[in-house]
């Protein structure tokens, strides 16, 4: 079965190798992800967050050349929830896309509530990515 999904989107005026250098370090997540802002930690377990269900494991993908930001979010008990995220030069700016999936029980309430955080988010690493530029 197939979920439902909604791809969000931000243009972001800021070269593609500095807007990744940042974003790809998962201690730089809390500064623009709201759902991880007061609660990401290394651990010895790896990354950690405490989110309203409990503490979440959150498996970032290796640094790469290609601009893949996918993360994956594990809590007990839980189906894991995978996070699709690209990076994509555009010129002199990125593109930054990130794919939302419905998770099974979801109400239409929820997923347009987490579409909303999704694009907080997003906005946030765009103003705060051309802040710096």
């Amino acid at each position: 079965m197939t979920s439902e999904a909604r791809i969000l989107h931000v243009t972001i005026r800021v070269p593609m190798d500095r807007a990744y250098a940042f974003a790809q370090r998962p201690e730089n997540f809390p500064r623009w992800a709201a759902g991880l802002a007061d609660s990401l930690r290394s651990t010895e377990r790896g990354w950690i967050a405490d989110t309203p269900e409990g503490e979440a494991a959150i498996h970032f993908s290796e640094p790469n050349a290609f601009g893949i930001l996918d993360h994956r979010v594990t809590r007990h008990g839980q189906p894991d929830v995978m996070v699709p995220m690209r990076m994509i030069p555009n010129g002199d700016g990125t593109e930054v896309e990130l794919i939302l999936f419905r998770q099974p029980d979801m109400t239409d309430a929820d997923f347009k509530r987490d579409a909303r955080m999704v694009k907080a988010d997003l906005g946030a690493l765009k103003t705060l990515l051309e802040a710096e530029a």
